[in-house]
């Protein structure tokens, strides 16, 4: 069984999942700071926490991740779009930002907050010009949905946000009129469209469009909401064992300076 490998950081996630691991027969280790232990090198683990924090965990143990690269959303086909979606840098939508448009970073780490900008004096000041941002046409989403994907199949789904607020019940449940529809649609895209073969799949109905992606996450870094933490395990187990054929989805390594 794998080793559940936390960050420091005591999320209701890591909490979750800790627990799950423990049902599911894994050990799990919460780590005091951004050095791996030396025994747990040459183990199989699965890393979760914040996406940086593990990308540096994973280089330290000489572990694949799996993800996405920033250009797989703006290569979509437009009919798994609904919007207008391309790659830029910060400086390049500092200089041409006209009218509102959607600004996130590329690479999945959350270096400033994705969301739709007015004008460049909206925009934050510390962030270098040459950072890769994703810009896509400002809509409205109805309802979003969180997928787990493992090997071409949804294991695990949960609403998280409908009409841009939580969907969360009062007594504590994820709940959406539309999760037969939202199923429907992804297990379209993954018949269409490569994907990794372990990803967190967000999907969404676009007003007056129809159902589309909003982006995808790397499993190791992703909120649960209300998908079940044992099938998040099995991907999350996936994520951070790349096989060779997997080179395309298997990101760079990020290294602490000595």
């Amino acid at each position: 069984m794998p080793t559940l490998v936390l960050s420091p950081r005591y999320s209701e996630d890591s909490k979750v999942l800790r627990l799950a691991a423990g049902r599911a027969g894994w050990k799990a280790e919460r780590l005091g700071g951004w050095r791996a232990p030396a025994r747990l090198r040459g183990q199989d683990v699965a890393l979760y926490g914040e996406p940086t924090f593990v990308e540096v965990i994973a280089a330290q143990l000489d572990v694949g991740l799996i993800d996405a690269p920033p250009s797989w959303l703006p290569g979509l086909p437009e009919r798994h779009l609904r919007r207008k979606v391309d790659m830029s840098t910060f400086a390049e939508v500092r200089g041409s930002l006209v009218r509102p448009v959607f600004v996130k970073p590329a690479d999945g780490r959350k270096g400033f907050e994705g969301r739709v900008y007015g004008s460049p004096a909206d925009l934050p000041d510390a962030v270098p010009g040459e950072t890769p941002v994703l810009v896509g046409e400002p809509v409205e989403w109805e309802v979003e949905y969180r997928c787990q994907v493992l090997d071409g199949e949804v294991v695990a789904m949960s609403p998280y946000l409908r009409d841009g607020e939580l969907a969360l019940t009062g007594d504590g449940r994820w709940e959406a009129p539309w999760d037969a529809e939202a199923r429907a649609y992804a297990e379209v895209l993954l018949d269409e469209v490569p994907l990794p073969p372990a990803i967190v799949l967000d999907v969404g109905l676009v007003k007056g469009r129809g159902w589309a992606v909003v982006e995808t996450n790397a499993a190791w870094g992703a909120g649960l909401y209300g998908c079940d933490p044992q099938a998040v395990l099995r991907v999350l187990a996936r994520a951070c064992a790349p096989a060779p054929s997997d080179r395309d989805w298997t990101t760079a390594p990020v290294r602490l300076a000595d």
